[in-house]
C-alpha cells in the first residue's frame, strides 16, 4: 500500500499517512493518459474561425468587363479568388472540435497522474494549508519550508476554498490554488508538485476510489471539518473549567 509522510506548517514531519491503493498506487495508463490530455487540449478550442467565400464578399455584382475582344481571360466578378479583396477558397468554417472522453477513462487518467506524482515523491501532504492573513512573503515562506525545490511548478489543491491562501499565492508566478473538485489531468502534469493537505486526500479518495459524487465528498468534508471545530472548542473549555477549578 502507498504511503507517503505528512508535514506541518513549518515543514516538519509529523505522520505517515497511508494511500489508498486503487487511487494513488496503479500503474499510470500511458495511453488513456495521452487521449485524455489531448480531448481537455481540444474541447479548450472555440471552432469560431471564419472566413468568406466569393458569395459573401460584398460587391462584384458586375462583371470588371465585357466577356469577348479584350485579349484577356474571361471574369465575371471582381470577387473571384485570384483578385484583391476577393472570396477565400477552403478557408476554415466555423464547426466543433469538442472530443468525448468516457467518465471511466477520465478517472483512470487522474489515478494514473496521482500515483505517478506518489511514485515520484511529487506529492506533498500537509496537515492543513491556512494562513491567518493574505501575505505573499508568508506563502513563499510556507513554500521554502516544505520539501519542494525552488523555482519548481507548486499546484495547491484546497478542499474549500480560503481566501487568504489564494491571495498569497496569486503574485507567485510558479505556484497555483485550486479547488480540488477542479482537478484534472492537465494541471497535474504541468506542475512538478502537489500540495495537498490530508481533506484533500480525503476527498479524492471518496471520490475516486469509494466512487462518490463531488458533491457528496464536499459535503462530507465539511462536515468532519465542523465536527473537528467542535470538539476542538469543546475541549478548550474543558480545560479552561480545569483550570479554574485548580485556581479555586
Amino acid at each position: 500500500m502507498p504511503s507517503t509522510t505528512v508535514y506541518n506548517m513549518a515543514g516538519e514531519a509529523v505522520e505517515q499517512l497511508e494511500l489508498s491503493e486503487q487511487v494513488f498506487g496503479v500503474t499510470p495508463n500511458m495511453a488513456v493518459l495521452h487521449q485524455v490530455v489531448t480531448a481537455q487540449l481540444v474541447n479548450r478550442r472555440q471552432g469560431n474561425a471564419s472566413t468568406k467565400t466569393r458569395s459573401e464578399v460584398s460587391g462584384g455584382n458586375n462583371k470588371p468587363y465585357r466577356q469577348k475582344g479584350t485579349g484577356r481571360a474571361r471574369q465575371g466578378s471582381t470577387r473571384a479568388p485570384q483578385f484583391r479583396h476577393g472570396g477565400v477558397v477552403f478557408g476554415p468554417r466555423p464547426h466543433p472540435y469538442h472530443h468525448d472522453v468516457p467518465k471511466k477513462m477520465r478517472r483512470l487518467a487522474i489515478r494514473s497522474a496521482l500515483s505517478d506524482k506518489v511514485a515520484n515523491e511529487n506529492l506533498i501532504v500537509v496537515d492543513a494549508l491556512s494562513l491567518d492573513t493574505p501575505r505573499t512573503k508568508d506563502m513563499l515562506d510556507l513554500l521554502s519550508k516544505l520539501p519542494s525545490s525552488n523555482g519548481k511548478r507548486v499546484l495547491m489543491m484546497l478542499p474549500q476554498r480560503d481566501e487568504n491562501i489564494v491571495l498569497s499565492a496569486r503574485n507567485i508566478p510558479s505556484a497555483k490554488v485550486q479547488h480540488v473538485s477542479s482537478i484534472n489531468v492537465i494541471e497535474l502534469l504541468k506542475h512538478d508538485y502537489v500540495i495537498m493537505p490530508v481533506q484533500t486526500i480525503r476527498w479524492i479518495e471518496m471520490v475516486f476510489g469509494e466512487g462518490l459524487s463531488a458533491e457528496e465528498a464536499t459535503r462530507r468534508i465539511a462536515d468532519e471539518t465542523a465536527g473537528t471545530a467542535e470538539a476542538t472548542d469543546t475541549n478548550a473549555e474543558t480545560s479552561q473549567a480545569e483550570e479554574s477549578e485548580n485556581e479555586a
